[in-house]
């Protein structure tokens, strides 16, 4: 049937135009939102900033050192006689530890003293000539120098003597021990080690932005992965005076009293260091957008638009973010829903009692000296 074909065409094409009215017409009623055909409200929560107290604290890891901490060596090459000491004995100043063979040295000091009591016998008769008139005064000063130098002769082999006895320099606690009778040691041979451990001390370093919030006296407080549960109390004793250009931070070291002798040498220890309470404009850190080195907020203006706010943050702790700069008391800013904002954007707050999460402190707060 030829002939019916071109009969419907013409019904195809109005039928093509119908669809495509309709769907012009559904496409414009789907881009008309809520408010006349504008964008709909961003939902988000948001909160009051108020300045509120805070108590931070700087923190830092530091190693123990003993307050005094030697090496027991020799001053000389000799024998080794007898050992006084056991690895880990605690000894008083003084205390002998090793005595070496000293037998040449006690040979040479009898003779030495033979031969200055000699001379002292010799300058007593001589002095009682000179009394009498009977010798020259040139004479009698001669023996008495020799006197002298027979005497000094008897005081260094006395000093060379004491060298063979080693002695503890402080009291404290002795490491193990490297020597037994009989060996031969020679000057810079190792003995034991030797610290004191009644008081120990710990360097570590600060932020430079902390220089002024550090002071000598101020309390820390230390804790070890040794010890869990278990706080040290020190004091700081010494602030750096330069700042490292490296690192941009400066030294300080703390005292610790170590009566239980928990604290070691070389142990790894945490430091807090609590800083004075002071007043803070304390926000919620996810409300703050970093980009780059910039960080800002979206405030939120009297119609419920927002604008974008570049701000100063000073410690990040806990949850919170000290602002500097950029806010005041009684701003109210967007907390959560910053993702979807753009300055000028509308906002309209979120149902789910928003306004009571303003993220208060919850816990102490602490500023991490070692970068994190």
């Amino acid at each position: 049937m030829p002939h019916a074909v071109p009969a419907l065409r013409p019904a195809y094409k109005v039928a093509s135009a119908i669809l495509l009215a309709l769907a012009l017409v559904a496409c414009s009623a789907g881009d008309e939102g809520p408010g006349q055909g504008g964008p709909s409200a961003a939902v988000v929560t948001t909160t009051t900033v108020a300045v509120r107290p805070f108590n931070d604290r700087i923190r830092a890891l530091g190693t123990v050192q003993a307050r005094e901490s030697v090496e027991v060596t020799a001053k000389v090459s000799e024998v080794v006689e007898r050992v006084h000491f056991d690895s880990g004995d605690v000894v008083a100043a003084g205390a002998p530890l090793v005595t070496l063979s000293g037998q040449q040295q006690q040979a040479a000091l009898a003779a030495a003293r033979a031969t200055a009591d000699e001379a002292d016998r010799m300058l007593k008769r001589q002095q009682e000539l000179a009394a009498q008139q009977l010798i020259a005064r040139a004479t009698l000063d001669t023996q008495r120098a020799t006197r002298d130098s027979a005497l000094a002769q008897v005081r260094q082999i006395q000093a060379n003597l004491a060298d063979r006895t080693i002695r503890a320099p402080f009291g404290g606690v002795l490491g193990v021990r490297q020597v037994s009778p009989g060996a031969l040691i020679t000057p810079g041979t190792a003995i034991a080690t030797l610290d004191d451990l009644s008081s120990v001390y710990v360097d570590f370093p600060v932020p430079e932005a902390q220089l002024a919030n550090v002071a000598v006296g101020q309390r820390i407080t230390g804790t070890s992965t040794a010890w869990r549960g278990r706080g040290f109390e020190g004091v700081v004793s010494n602030v750096g005076s330069r700042v490292d250009p490296d690192s941009r931070a400066f030294s300080v070291r703390a005292d610790f009293a170590n009566p239980e002798r928990l604290l070691r040498p070389g142990m790894l220890v945490e430091i807090e260091l609590e800083r004075a309470e002071r007043e803070a404009l304390m926000i919620p850190e996810i409300s703050v957008v970093q980009v780059g080195r910039d960080s800002f907020v979206y405030r939120v203006r009297p119609d419920d638009t927002v604008e974008q706010v570049t701000v100063a943050i000073g410690s990040r702790v806990s949850g919170l973010a000290e602002v500097t700069e950029g806010l005041a008391p009684g701003d109210r800013i967007v907390v959560d829903g910053t993702g979807k904002l753009r300055p000028g954007a509308s906002i309209v707050e979120a149902a789910a009692g928003a306004e009571g999460d303003t993220g208060e402190p919850a816990g102490e707060p602490a500023v991490d000296a070692t970068g994190g």
